[in-house]
C-alpha cells in the first residue's frame, strides 16, 4: 500500500530547504523507503540545487514537481520568494511516472496521449492520475482528452498547472534532475485500496452580457462579437491594449456557463477561463481550454463573501463524502490569484485554515498544495480543467 508523508520548509538556502523537508517527511515514513518525491517550489529557489539535494538524499526515488506562486503544507501557507513543500511517498510498484516537454495549446492532446501511453505501458493497474503541466500555454481540456483516449473517462485526473511569481512569463516543471519549461508530467497511482474524493469552488459571478466567440482555432480566440478579442476586452475594461498581461489578472476572467445539472455540484454557475497569453500582435487571446465558435463568455467578478462562504460549503461537502474517514493524504491546487499577490483582503492563510481544520480534525494528515495557474479537478465524475478555484483532492483508504 502507498504511504504518504509531507513537510514544508522556508529555508532560503535551496539545498538546505530540500534537505530539511526530506528529512522531516522521510522520518514520518518510519522504516518504509522513500520511493517518490513530489514537490512544489516558488521561483526564488535554485532549482538545480533542489533537485541535486533530493537525489542525494533519496538516490533511488523518482523526483517530480513544479514551480508555483506559493506552497501549502499541513502547517499552512508560504508565499515567500523561497518556499518549498514536499510529499514523500513509499510504495514501489504502486505508482509510475511519465513526462514530455514542449507541450503547447495546439499540441496538448497529442502530447498528453503520448505521455499517458508511456505511463500505462509502465503500469497497467493505475486507478488515478496526478497531472502537473506548464501553466502559460496549454489547452487543459485537450490534455484531459488525450489522457482519456488512453485510460478512459473513469480514471480520475487531479492536479494543476505550474506558475511563476504572477508575471505569466515562464513556469517550470521538474523530473529527476531536469528542469523543463513546457513539461507535462503524469504520476499514476495504482494502489487498489485508495479512492480520491475531489471538491472545487471559485467564488466569482458573471456580470453584464456575454461575448460570443466568432472566430477561433483550438484554444486561440481571435474574435469576440466579430472584433479582435484582446482589443475588445481591453476597451471593455478601460485598459491599455499594451498592458502587461499579468496586470490584467485582477480584472479579466471569462466565464463559460456550466452544462446542465452541474451547478449544484460545482456550487457556481460558470467555469472560468483566465487569459495567460496573447499573441504578438495583441489581437488574439489564448484561453486555457478550447473555445469553439459560438461559445458564450461572460466577464466574471470576484465576490469576496462568496469565496469564503463557498469555501465553507466545499469543506462541508467533502466532510460528508469522507463519512468519518480521515484522508491518508490530501493534494491541493489553488489559484495563485486568490491571495496577497492580487487581493490583500483575501488572505490565503484564512482560506486554507477553513479547508484544513475541518478535514484533518487535529490529526497529522500529509498535505501538499501549490498556487498555480490552473486546476485539474473532476466534477460529478467528469474530468475537467478549471482556473481560479480552490481544489482539494482527498485520498482515502477503502
Amino acid at each position: 500500500m502507498l504511504k504518504f508523508a509531507s513537510s514544508r520548509n522556508d529555508n532560503v538556502n535551496s539545498a538546505g530547504a530540500m534537505a530539511g523537508a526530506i528529512e522531516d517527511a522521510v522520518g514520518q515514513l518510519g522504516s518504509d523507503p522513500c520511493d517518490l518525491i513530489v514537490f512544489h517550489t516558488t521561483v526564488g529557489h535554485d532549482f538545480d540545487g533542489l533537485l541535486a539535494e533530493a537525489k542525494r538524499r533519496c538516490p533511488s526515488a523518482q523526483v517530480v514537481g513544479c514551480s508555483s506562486t506559493g506552497v501549502v503544507g499541513k502547517d499552512g501557507v508560504s508565499e515567500k520568494a523561497r518556499a518549498l513543500a514536499v510529499m514523500a511517498v513509499s510504495g514501489m510498484g504502486e505508482f509510475a511516472v511519465a513526462y514530455a516537454d514542449a507541450v503547447r495549446g495546439a499540441n496538448s492532446f497529442e502530447v498528453a496521449a503520448r505521455v499517458a501511453g508511456e505511463l500505462k505501458a509502465k503500469n497497467a493497474n493505475i486507478t488515478m492520475l496526478n497531472l502537473l503541466a506548464s501553466g502559460i500555454d496549454i489547452a487543459g481540456d485537450q490534455a484531459i482528452a488525450g489522457i482519456e483516449s488512453v485510460f478512459g473517462k473513469d480514471v480520475p485526473i487531479f492536479g494543476g498547472t505550474s506558475s511563476d511569481n504572477m508575471r505569466a512569463r515562464t513556469s517550470y516543471q521538474f523530473v529527476d534532475e531536469q528542469v523543463l519549461e513546457r513539461g507535462l508530467l503524469l504520476i499514476g497511482f495504482a494502489d487498489p485500496t485508495l479512492t480520491m474524493i475531489p471538491v472545487a469552488h471559485h467564488g466569482s459571478i458573471p456580470i453584464g452580457k456575454p461575448f460570443e466567440v466568432t472566430r477561433s482555432e483550438g484554444n486561440r480566440v481571435d474574435e469576440l462579437n466579430g472584433e479582435p478579442a484582446w482589443p475588445l476586452l481591453m476597451a471593455k475594461l478601460d485598459l491599455d491594449v499594451n498592458i502587461d498581461i499579468a496586470d490584467t489578472f485582477a480584472h479579466l476572467a471569462l466565464g463559460q456557463e456550466l452544462p446542465g445539472g452541474l451547478t449544484d455540484e460545482y456550487d457556481n454557475s460558470h467555469f472560468i477561463h483566465t487569459i495567460f497569453k496573447v499573441d504578438d500582435e495583441r489581437r488574439s487571446i489564448y484561453a486555457p481550454a478550447a473555445c469553439p465558435v459560438g461559445t458564450k463568455l461572460w466577464l466574471m467578478q470576484r465576490d469576496e463573501d462568496l469565496i469564503f462562504k463557498g469555501t465553507d460549503r466545499m469543506t462541508e461537502k467533502l466532510k460528508e463524502r469522507l463519512a468519518g474517514r480521515t484522508p491518508v493524504a490530501v493534494f491541493h491546487t489553488d489559484c495563485a490569484a486568490r491571495g496577497r499577490f492580487m487581493f490583500n483582503e483575501i488572505l490565503k492563510d484564512e482560506i486554507v485554515k477553513r479547508l484544513q481544520y475541518p478535514i484533518c480534525q487535529g490529526q497529522d494528515v500529509p498535505w501538499l498544495g501549490s498556487y498555480g495557474f490552473g486546476e485539474f479537478t473532476p466534477v460529478a465524475g467528469e474530468n475537467r480543467f478549471h482556473t481560479q478555484t480552490s481544489s482539494i483532492y482527498a485520498l482515502v483508504r477503502e
